[in-house]
């Protein structure tokens, strides 16, 4: 909104002139939306608390050391998204539709969280939504963003997927591209949901992936750099930088109150919107498969719970202690902060590993 309203003055107001840079918008953004999750913290934690009573039921089958978490309210993505999204509507270009898609896909995906994590609270029962007919409603707001991308993406790159460390690689699906696209935003939501399992464990590595893909979609968006890296240029993905950012002063804002031990949880409203959200952007610069390695922690976390389940099923024995895989170093007797911390390390490792892959395509 900013960028649209006073980007037009820089010809008349020298000063004006900054809100046509992306990296300025960028930091802009970033600051917003931490300072929108600061102020309005308290006071929607203290609201949240009030309506909720019990908070988030604890999973009777899961660590009995969580048992000590009743009481502590969720939904706190709500904080998330109201940063998120007044950041992103101050200091994008609303003309972008690749902004409008992502958009569309983290508050799609936020309502769904929403109404899981309301028939939790409101029910006392952890099970939420019936799966399949959360899985359906992920796949059509996903499906109706793919088609939006493909619709505002050059011929060349609209349906073609990109192979990490192949220069100038791109592999056609054609219509195919659609459900590919779809699981990549859908398998990111739910893999993000899987990993919101200790406190502060999902919200940092969404922010490294955030802060990761800032730098790709910056990159990718620029036609000289993108020619330099030897890297698919994208023309007007580079806006969702301004996205990251908001994501990573939201998420900051966040972490604030989640911080063990944590005042609130983000539940599936904001865990399902963030995941949503890296698939999105990920398919919007050609970068899915990338997302799978900066997202790694995210991917284990999820191939963790097959694992388990195909595991149990064929032979009634389990591979982990418990899963997903943050629980199985619990039971070994890994503090919570440990294992919070050293996920952090390895979401940090995975992400510059992904980021390696621009340069060395």
């Amino acid at each position: 909104m900013l960028f649209n309203l006073l980007a037009p003055l820089a010809d008349q107001f020298a000063v004006f002139n900054l809100f046509r840079y992306l990296t300025f918008r960028t930091g802009g953004a970033t600051l917003t939306a931490l300072l929108v999750a600061f102020v309005l913290g308290p006071r929607l934690i203290s609201w949240l608390k009030a309506k909720q009573g019990k908070g988030q039921p604890i999973r009777s089958d899961g660590p009995k050391t969580h048992l000590s978490k009743q009481g502590t309210p969720t939904m706190g993505g709500f904080l998330i998204l109201i940063g998120l999204v007044v950041s992103v509507l101050l200091w994008a270009d609303l003309s972008s539709g690749y902004v409008w898609a992502v958009t569309s896909v983290t508050l799609g995906f936020g309502l769904i969280g929403f109404a899981d994590d309301y028939l939790k609270v409101s029910k006392v029962n952890p099970k939420g939504v019936p799966g399949k007919l959360k899985l359906l409603l992920e796949v059509l707001v996903a499906s109706g963003a793919v088609v939006w991308i493909v619709a505002i993406t050059t011929p060349e790159h609209s349906t073609a997927l990109a192979i990490p460390f192949f220069k100038d690689l791109l592999i056609q699906l054609g219509w195919f591209f659609i459900p590919v696209a779809v699981f990549v935003i859908v398998g990111a939501g739910n893999a993000v949901n899987l990993t919101d399992g200790l406190d502060g464990l999902a919200i940092v590595p969404v922010m490294i992936a955030a802060g990761a893909f800032g730098i790709i979609v910056y990159l990718v968006g620029n036609f000289r750099f993108a020619d330099y890296l030897q890297i698919h240029h994208v023309a007007g993905a580079g806006e969702l930088a301004v996205f990251c950012g908001a994501l990573v002063g939201a998420g900051l804002g966040f972490l604030w109150f989640n911080a063990p031990p944590a005042m609130v949880f983000m539940g599936d409203t904001g865990s399902l919107a963030l995941g949503g959200a890296l698939g999105a952007i990920a398919v919007a610069v050609k970068h899915e498969l990338v997302l799978a390695i900066v997202g790694g922690l995210f991917v284990l976390e999820t191939v963790s719970v097959v694992v388990q389940v195909i595991s149990f099923k064929l032979t009634g024995k389990r591979v982990f202690r418990m899963a997903p895989l943050h629980h199985h170093f619990e039971q070994k007797g890994w503090p919570e902060p440990t294992v919070v911390i050293r996920f952090w390390i390895i979401s940090v490792v995975l992400a510059l590993v992904g980021l390696a892959t621009l340069k060395l395509r």
